[in-house]
């Protein structure tokens, strides 16, 4: 650990889900681009002296909850990638309190509309992501999927690397 850095929040997604998500990334991003599992992000950059708070308020959204009920709501157009649109009003109601209590630290980026996401494709011609969005839409059906806790991660410009994990009961 090189010492503080920017921090990601994401939702952890439960093993099936994850291991779905993954195996698609695999198949349809550029490899040489593929540095991440499959994931869903809440907030793209807090600034590292919000971390102490960060992990309580994700203690206190995680420890002794149920999971938020969630799905795969459908596919969204990225322009130039394709991602899974992820539905789930537990989660929003717990980024929009996360949103409330670091207003004044949030990106412009986090502070905008939140489009709940896991990116399958990105970074390709927009000609090949269309060709994707379309393959995909023929047998894509929504489905329900775990979301199983939240992490906190150090942004380093490369993979992720885990600050904490907050499971859901």
């Amino acid at each position: 650990m090189n010492g503080p850095a920017p921090i990601i929040v994401s939702a952890l997604f439960g093993r099936r889900d994850q291991a779905e998500f993954d195996a698609l990334r695999r198949e349809h991003f550029p490899p040489e681009r593929n540095v991440l599992p499959a994931h869903l992000t809440l907030f793209h950059h807090l600034p590292p002296s919000a971390l102490d708070e960060l992990k309580h308020r994700l203690n206190a959204a995680t420890r002794g909850v149920r999971a938020p009920p969630a799905k795969a709501a459908g596919l969204m157009a990225l322009g130039r990638g394709v991602a899974v649109r992820i539905e789930s009003p537990g989660l929003t109601a717990i980024r929009r309190a996360l949103c409330e209590a670091f207003a004044g630290l949030l990106t412009p980026q986090d502070a905008g509309g939140w489009r709940p996401h896991v990116t399958i494709q990105n970074k390709v011609a927009p000609s090949m992501a269309k060709l994707l969005l379309g393959a995909l839409g023929k047998d894509f059906r929504p489905r329900e999927v775990e979301i199983a806790g939240l992490a906190a991660w150090y942004y380093r410009g490369g993979p992720w690397e885990l600050i904490s994990r907050h499971m859901f009961a």
